[in-house]
């Protein structure tokens, strides 16, 4: 009890007491105001004060994409290059195969006759082919033709030529081919001859054909070779494309070599 009655007056004498006086410095004023601005700082207001700021995020980012864009732009620049290169060892390739050398006699489906140099100066796409052939050759052809257009429609490409040639000259003589051609394109041209000339043209351009067995309807298959040739404007064997390749493929390589081409002729 005695205790409880002492305490109001042990607490009015505790608050009483001032505060021990802080020891003053040289500079002292200047120490505690430097204190309140920094305890009213948070850490990151501090260390923006302290550190040196670097380049923005829009800056960085720019920097970025420049040098990816450089990169993409080198990188483009060597494959461009390795495709030319790969182009111009197939062309040589090509050309040391001895494919389509020499000329050929034969006559187109109007009944002119035509030989290889009438083509020269010309892109020509070439199939051989016959005009009873069920299925594979009107495929071809009109691969060949989907190719034809899909140049024409480039004002800034040189026109191509398309050629058909019959591996079938006992039956496809020339209205059989002036008949067939006509629902194809109109600049296709079907040239036909004797036995000896067709034979002539396909050893030239290395086309195999063998006609099979009649039936008793006097009708058969040719089994040959399918391809579609290119020839450049110096009348040499440039490419050839398999069934494999669609229009759309063969008509990138036709431009390719356009670009690439450079005549020897002159």
């Amino acid at each position: 009890m005695l205790l409880l009655a002492q305490a109001p007056k042990a607490w009015h004498r505790l608050f009483q007491l001032k505060p021990p006086a802080l020891p003053r410095t040289p500079g002292g004023e200047a120490q505690h105001v430097r204190c309140r601005l920094l305890s009213r700082q948070g850490p990151a207001e501090t260390g923006r004060q302290d550190q040196p700021q670097g380049p923005g995020l829009r800056t960085r980012l720019l920097i970025t994409a420049l040098i990816g864009a450089g990169l993409g732009g080198v990188w483009l620049a060597m494959r461009a290059e390795k495709e030319r290169w790969q182009q111009r060892r197939r062309t040589e390739a090509l050309r040391q195969a001895a494919v389509g050398q020499g000329d050929f006699s034969l006559r187109d489906h109007r009944g002119q006759a035509r030989c290889k140099a009438d083509f020269r100066g010309q892109w020509v796409l070439m199939y051989f082919g016959f005009t009873h052939c069920p299925d594979i050759c009107p495929e071809e052809l009109e691969k060949l033709v989907q190719v034809v257009r899909q140049l024409e429609a480039e004002p800034g490409l040189p026109p191509v030529q398309p050629l058909f040639i019959t591996v079938d000259p006992e039956r496809d003589d020339v209205a059989a081919m002036a008949h067939y051609v006509q629902d194809f394109h109109p600049r296709l041209l079907g040239l036909t001859g004797s036995a000896e000339q067709v034979a002539q043209v396909s050893r030239s351009y290395r086309v195999y054909y063998s006609a099979g067995p009649k039936d008793e309807d006097q009708d058969y298959i040719v089994d040959h070779s399918i391809a579609i040739y290119l020839l450049n404007p110096d009348g040499l064997f440039t490419d050839y494309y398999g069934r494999a390749r669609s229009a759309e493929q063969v008509a990138d390589s036709v431009r390719r070599h356009m670009a690439a081409f450079r005549s020897v002729l002159h």
